[in-house]
């Protein structure tokens, strides 16, 4: 049995609570897959697994269901701290080659810096799977937003959370969310039949 996911989509979420488990369920509610027995993956891409929109993605999930993910969570208690977490995406031009999802965590950088790094490390994870020197600091073409390796292009992108904590705990996430073909679930037996 192989499960591939053909799919995925990109979900972020903040929470607060005096409790540092319910701040991490209310970043899950916020993120929209609260209702998710989420599985953590490593960092692999599948070949021609197609990035859905959020909005499509939520929509497909069943209350309960086992759903794989790549996740970035950071969770803190210290009163004006800066805290930010972030899924980057290395996806090759080649359809039919795997891409690389990197998890960032980090305290004291924004929405921007930790969106950039968390872009170079799957981008420098996808380089090195194909034996090519990669300097991120060289490699990017900010006016076609890709990533160039030895006449390679890779896309790349993000998606980041960050707060900054009040009082109690705050927690933040960023998912990428994999999702199989309905024929295959259902063949699987890994979805409930629709009500």
């Amino acid at each position: 049995m192989f499960l591939v996911p053909e799919r995925l989509f990109l979900t972020r979420g903040v929470g607060r609570h005096k409790q540092e488990l319910r701040s991490f369920e209310l970043a899950l509610r916020d993120a929209g897959i609260e209702k998710c027995n989420l599985v953590q993956v490593s960092s692999i891409l599948p070949p021609r697994c197609k990035i859905i929109r959020r909005a499509r993605g939520v929509k497909e999930i069943v209350p309960g269901q086992i759903t794989f993910c790549v996740m970035a969570r950071c969770s803190s208690n210290e009163p004006h701290r800066l805290i930010a977490s972030s899924i980057g995406i290395a996806v090759p031009t080649d359809k039919n080659s795997y891409g690389y999802l990197s998890e960032h965590h980090a305290y004291g950088q924004t929405d921007e810096a930790a969106g950039d790094e968390a872009e170079d490390m799957a981008a420098a994870m996808l380089a090195s799977t194909l034996g090519l020197e990669f300097d991120e600091n060289k490699s990017w073409d900010e006016q076609k937003e890709v990533y160039r390796m030895s006449g390679k292009i890779v896309k790349a992108t993000n998606i980041t959370q960050s707060a900054v904590i009040t009082s109690g705990y705050t927690t933040v996430i960023a998912v990428a969310v994999f999702l199989f073909d309905r024929e295959e679930q259902d063949r699987m037996g890994l979805r409930s039949p629709s009500p």
